[in-house]
């Protein structure tokens, strides 16, 4: 399954639920516009945008605006553009949106908006803690395979609402952190338990099921090449370690080039790094479609190469600086 799909699974649980309180519906509205709207002027004084990838997350803030706010938004579908290759749908509230960033404390008293999260929600009970972050990843998360530098990832507006985030997941027992990639803030968790925690917190226990399942298979292949670090067989050991010293340049790679990676290549890196010990034939084997080991080496060092120049463009290490015995 790849990190799309793993994206896709838990987003599609989440969307299945169904929270009966008005509070939890209110903080998962709040954290949807917060991390995936902009409030913009409008005819009317004040107009919220949002944009999603997914038309059922458009969907589902029309409907909890409908439900907590009683007010009606639209949705309008952006097409693919050079930049973007997928739609985009967006959510669009003008009349109505003031009493709307009003209600759910988007804008203090004196009508300034919110930098991080509304308050009553970093205080607030533990549902509303969970419905704010299922907002938050419904609007701008994803979960990529067990074995990646980073498992769950939000990408926030500003710094401000990350730390935010990071102080929710705090409140349900989860450290997050925050980091900043080419000016983009994001809050990420890189512990399997913790991401494993989130998940079932959020409500989406399936996903769990299905991201423990991965840990253990990766686990599994860890120790597998423990025990191999202690044969004798000099080859073994310079194959294992070669391997390894590739899956962590990979890693290093897909970190430098984040979101940019061309997706044949990100494919290439994730067999890579999945399985550190396979030889190029059998990563061959496993991609899908099946590719000859010529083809998989050629991806790989284009990839890194295009991460060794960007990194040459940033200033930052480039992917010989990684620390292989970690």
């Amino acid at each position: 399954m790849s990190q799309s799909a793993l994206t896709a699974l838990a987003k599609d649980e989440l969307l299945g639920i169904d929270a009966a309180a008005a509070d939890v519906r209110a903080a998962e509205a709040a954290a949807l516009i917060r991390f995936g709207a902009e409030l913009r002027p409008g005819p009317v004084g004040l107009a919220i945008v949002a944009d999603f990838a997914e038309r059922e997350v458009a969907q589902r803030l029309v409907s909890l605006l409908l439900s907590v706010c009683d007010v009606q938004a639209s949705i309008t579908t952006a097409p693919p553009t050079s930049s973007q290759r997928e739609p985009r749908f967006e959510v669009l509230l003008g009349s109505g949106a003031v009493d709307v960033v009003r209600k759910l404390k988007l804008v203090t008293p004196a009508g300034n908006a919110v930098v991080g999260m509304p308050r009553h929600i970093i205080s607030g009970n533990v549902a509303e803690v969970e419905g704010a972050w299922r907002g938050a990843f419904l609007a701008r998360g994803s979960l990529t395979e067990p074995g990646r530098s980073t498992g769950l990832e939000v990408t926030s507006p500003c710094q401000e609402a990350a730390l935010a985030l990071v102080g929710l997941a705090r409140r349900l027992s989860v450290s997050a952190k925050t980091k900043e990639t080419r000016g983009v803030e994001r809050v990420c968790l890189r512990d399997g338990e913790a991401i494993g925690v989130l998940l079932s917190r959020m409500g989406a226990h399936r996903a769990r099921l299905e991201w423990d399942e991965k840990r253990a298979v990766l686990d599994a292949g860890v120790k597998t090449s423990q025990r191999l670090a202690t044969f004798d067989d000099a080859n073994t050991r310079r194959s294992a370690q070669a391997a390894a010293a590739a899956a962590a340049r990979v890693e290093r790679a897909m970190d430098i080039l984040g979101d940019d990676v061309p997706e044949h290549l990100a494919e290439a890196g994730i067999l890579r790094v999945e399985h550190r010990l396979a030889s190029l034939e059998e990563l061959g084997r496993l991609a899908d479609p099946q590719m000859t080991k010529d083809a998989v080496a050629g991806r790989i060092r284009r990839l890194l190469s295009l991460a060794d120049r960007r990194a040459a463009e940033l200033g930052v290490p480039d992917t010989h600086a990684v620390d292989v015995e970690k």
